[in-house]
């Protein structure tokens, strides 16, 4: 992480405040998909792959953590994570979100970056360069056929606008040399893709003559373009820029920073094959669509995608090709734990010329309502394998075709596709079921045993919590923090009693800061907490910790052997260093008898100590 100016010390009123209007699971579910079990909500972690959601998220606490890969905070943490953000560009992204109005001077301070200071530039580079195009594109002489181009193709102004379209002009150094005259080292945009290198050591635009569309990340920050000819023989038709160390095909979806918005109300996303299609549709209304670039769908887009919907509608082109596309990517969802729906596009159109030709509802009501279930379209896709004229090739699909129907989860759709069978092959029922009984129970069965693999519950689908084995005294002091953490009162009997004489010392620093919290006049609050932490190692113990399963009501005789747990390991602990500095002491005097004798003592006390954790 690159430091650019040191800022100022963000008020903790203002964080409190923040973080007290805004409700943590509103904020989370803009980004992944959570479901309510028991007290708390669940999803897929949005910081490393996972099959089986182990991302938990507290209301009433107001935190979240994850039983995967540890990671845990407040909705100020969760969005410094997710969105690759500065702690002070996430107080002003939670402001915005919960509609709440502040100021201070350092809120203009220059912040921290997530990226290297090469690739800092690089990204103003980037954006310097999309204002250069969209101005060239709307204001200039030069723009005028690309601006014609794209309001011939139906592209409205404020399409235009909102997408940041653009024209690199027909020359060679337009580009390169705009960058040049702002201080830019053209040898090192040239490795992310701004601008052509020769061998000659010269560079040129890449982009001549092209329709801009600017490529963003899923933070919104423009990281490449994609490049449209819109001139006979001018080939290839799509450029976009070549990858580099900030532009990943398989990682980045066209559009996705602006369809995230829109995921949580729609619960689904489009997916299209290109951005002329994604913004044709959006211009139209579907506001959930994005495209993958250059590239086919990968497993990483598949499983971004799972973190913020349940269903996604594939819609490429209506020819072979993207029938192909369809079913692969198909797959590609399916096994990343989607629901999938197939629109079918007539006459071998693509989905930008519909909707030039039928308009926006048009589409919406003939193409996207009507998609195909994922078992109606595979069934019909492989259709084309089988000459079903052919006694054996007949036979050879309906096995096909009742494989494919045993991996749908509805009994109903299971027999609607079964009826189907029945009726166009004259075939007996029983036999249909039973053939369908024996592929189900050999799918359940690889199913537990993945489940069993991968660390899940299989009976419940919740994560598997590998709790760890603590020490008495270990576990006595955690539950006894739980406690702390959620009363007030009871944190002030514990300072009474025990002050900061914790044995663990992670324990000491995090009970000292909880107490100097209380004296502050602060009620309970873990996600507030945590924020006065100067640690990332005792904020992630105090969210672990908080989410601990304990009785509310803890009975007093209950406490006290909290209470012994931990004096009797600290007595032991003291007695056995005191005779580590004896035995030390006894081997500089040359005293064998006494320092075997210590050796002894010492030896019986760590038995006991042992013996004690293990009770």
């Amino acid at each position: 992480m690159n430091m650019v100016i040191k800022m100022n010390k963000v008020p903790e009123e203002v964080i409190d405040r923040l973080l007290s209007t805004s409700d943590i699971v509103d904020v989370i579910s803009e980004y992944i998909q959570l479901t309510k079990k028991g007290r708390n909500f669940f999803g897929l972690c949005p910081f490393h792959g996972e099959n089986t959601p182990s991302f938990s998220v507290s209301q009433e606490k107001q935190i979240f953590h994850c039983f995967g890969c540890g990671k845990g905070g407040n909705a100020l943490r969760f969005l410094m994570e997710i969105e690759s953000i500065h702690f002070t560009e996430a107080i002003q992204l939670l402001a915005r979100k919960s509609g709440e109005e502040i100021s201070g001077e350092w809120l203009i301070q220059p912040q921290e970056s997530y990226y290297s200071e090469e690739q800092e530039g690089v990204l103003q580079a980037y954006d310097w360069s999309a204002k250069l195009f969209h101005h060239v594109l709307k204001h200039t002489a030069d723009g005028k056929a690309g601006l014609n181009y794209l309001k011939k193709r139906g592209f409205e102004p404020d399409t235009i606008e909102e997408f940041q379209l653009g024209y690199s002009p027909d020359r060679n150094e337009f580009l390169a040399a705009f960058l040049k005259g702002k201080g830019y080292e053209l040898e090192q945009l040239a490795d992310y893709g701004l601008v052509q290198s020769t061998n000659q050591g010269s560079y040129y635009d890449r982009f001549k003559d092209r329709v801009i569309f600017p490529i963003k990340n899923h933070q919104g920050k423009i990281i490449a373009f994609g490049g449209r000819a819109f001139k006979e023989h001018q080939e290839p038709k799509y450029l976009n820029s070549p990858e580099s160390k900030l532009f990943h095909k398989g990682r980045v979806l066209y559009n996705f920073h602006l369809a995230r918005k829109h995921f949580q109300k729609e619960k689904e996303v489009i997916l299209f094959e290109g951005y002329m299609d994604v913004i044709k549709a959006y211009q139209a209304g579907v506001y959930n669509a994005v495209a993958t670039l250059g590239t086919s769908l990968s497993e990483t887009h598949a499983k971004t995608l799972k973190r913020y919907v349940k269903q996604a509608v594939i819609c490429f082109d209506g020819d072979d090709a993207g029938r192909n596309a369809s079913f692969k990517s198909a797959n590609i969802l399916r096994q990343a734990g989607l629901e999938v729906r197939v629109a079918h596009i007539p006459e071998r159109q693509d989905p930008d010329e519909y909707i030039d030709r039928y308009g926006g509802e048009y589409f919406k009501q003939k193409v996207l309502q009507p998609a195909q279930t994922y078992i109606a379209f595979a069934l019909e896709y492989y259709k084309k394998d089988y000459n079903l004229n052919l006694d054996h090739d007949r036979i050879a699909y309906i096995e096909k075709a009742l494989d494919i129907i045993a991996t749908s989860e509805y009994p109903v759709e299971r027999d609607f596709h079964l009826k189907e069978l029945e009726d166009t092959f004259h075939l007996n029922r029983e036999t249909l079921m039973d053939e369908i009984e024996k592929r189900t129970s050999r799918i359940k069965k690889s199913v537990k045993v993945k489940d069993k693999r991968g660390g899940t519950n299989v009976q419940t689908g919740m994560p598997r919590k590998n709790e760890k084995l603590y020490a008495a005294h270990h576990t006595a002091e955690r539950n006894l923090i739980a406690h702390m953490l959620r009363d007030a009162d009871f944190a002030e009997t514990v300072q009474q009693r025990l002050g900061s004489a914790f044995n663990i010392q992670e324990h000491q620093v995090l009970v000292t800061y909880l107490y100097a919290y209380y004296e502050e006049g602060n009620e309970p609050n873990v996600s507030q907490f945590v924020e006065r932490l100067p640690e990332e190692q005792y904020k992630q113990l105090a969210i672990e910790i908080s989410l601990k399963e304990i009785n509310d009501d803890l009975e007093q005789n209950e406490l006290e052997d909290y209470f012994l747990a931990i004096e009797k390991e600290s007595d032991i602990d003291q007695e056995i260093r005191a005779l580590e500095i004896m035995l030390k002491q006894a081997e500089r005097e040359n005293d064998p008898k006494s320092a075997a004798r210590i050796g002894m003592k010492m030896l019986e006390l760590r038995k006991k100590s042992n013996i004690s954790k293990l009770t």
